[in-house]
């Protein structure tokens, strides 16, 4: 029953984004600074860590689960270094995410030419 609710959540968080996509002229790059900056808020007004608990992988998989690691990076950070925690915060949160991202995505590289469309 788990998997089928985090499924359904992920499911719905994406089909969510591609009516936004096909209804507006929103571009793929600022939909996706919609959906950190959303799970970013949604951490700081305490709202999201219940709704993954709830949904469990299904919240925590798209980009909104991002921004929420990053908010929660953050407040750790000030809490334990003071202002410069703003800046090193996101950073150490995310940094295994965005690495393993970075390498995997070059692995790929090696396998698969990309195209320009026209």
């Amino acid at each position: 029953m788990e998997y089928l609710k985090a499924f359904l959540v992920g499911g719905a968080i994406c089909a969510a984004v591609q009516i936004l996509l096909d209804n507006t002229k929103l571009m793929p790059g600022r939909v996706m600074v919609i959906l950190v900056c959303t799970g970013a808020v949604l951490g700081a007004i305490g709202v999201y860590e219940p709704f993954a608990e709830w949904a469990g992988a299904g919240a925590g998989v798209p980009l909104t689960g991002f921004g929420n690691a990053l908010f929660k990076g953050v407040k750790e950070a000030i809490d334990k270094e003071g202002f410069i925690g703003i800046f090193k915060g996101g950073f150490t949160a995310s940094a295994v995410g965005i690495s393993s991202a970075l390498i995997f995505s070059y692995i790929a590289s090696w396998f698969f030419d990309s195209k320009m469309k026209s």
